[in-house]
């Protein structure tokens, strides 16, 4: 499979078969023509077309992360996607540049504010984002940034999305856009990713990648692809 193949998501199981075989695919149309669920998914299960009100792509989103225990945030331009357990590890090491956050933090190339964050959330993972911007004193009449910190720390894959919780009424009903709940990798994936995340370096993991991204996008723009990994 490959994103130029003209396939059809129309159910669960088939993004999930997706995410497997191609290891990485974006929620959201991008700069690449074809590279995301959006432009693949089948009749009735995108939200301006689903005359029910229950529009599935959105709705899976919970379960295929619990399920296949899959990295998702905003690792994409700041846009969602998925990636397979396969190959987190070495966008991981790639995003992060061989750097744990600490490390990353003694270096001077993390800020003071985003340290803060991150250890509020590390220490509380999983922690829904609604009480994590209330533990953290984030909001409308308190602190600022919230929003461009956390999409920073899912960029450099320290952060990722591990499930999607909905409010409920008072008979027990969902309803409403599913909660972001925040992990860290190394306690969403567990040892599986953190044994795997520094065994290569950054350049050998960006490599792979870049190699993994030519066969899954063999239409691209390879100066595109370069692009969107950065």
């Amino acid at each position: 499979m490959t994103f130029s193949d003209d396939f059809t998501i129309g159910s669960m199981e088939e993004l999930i078969e997706a995410i497997d075989e191609l290891g990485f695919v974006p929620f959201f149309e991008n700069e690449i023509r074809g590279f995301s669920i959006e432009e693949h998914i089948a009749d009735g299960c995108w939200y301006d077309d689903a005359d029910s009100g229950f529009w599935p792509a959105w709705e899976w989103k919970g379960p295929v992360i619990r399920t296949t225990k899959c990295a998702y945030g905003k690792f994409l331009r700041g846009k969602a996607m998925y990636i397979s357990p396969k190959w987190f590890p070495d966008f991981a090491n790639y995003r992060r540049d061989g750097y744990d956050f600490d490390a990353r933090y003694d270096d001077g190339l993390a800020s003071f504010y985003d340290k803060e964050l991150y250890e509020l959330l590390d220490a509380r993972a999983p922690i829904l984002s609604k009480e994590l911007k209330q533990i953290g004193g984030y909001g409308k009449n308190g602190r600022k940034g919230f929003d461009t910190m956390i999409t920073r720390l899912q960029k450099q894959c320290y952060v990722v999305v591990s499930d999607f919780r909905y409010a409920k009424d008072k008979f027990g009903n969902e309803y409403g856009w599913g909660i972001a709940e925040y992990s860290t990798p190394e306690k969403f994936m567990g040892k599986k990713f953190s044994n795997a995340v520094y065994k290569r370096s950054p350049e050998e993991s960006y490599a792979r990648i870049l190699n993994h991204f030519r066969k899954i996008l063999p239409d691209a723009d390879p100066k595109a692809i370069e692009r969107i990994l950065k």
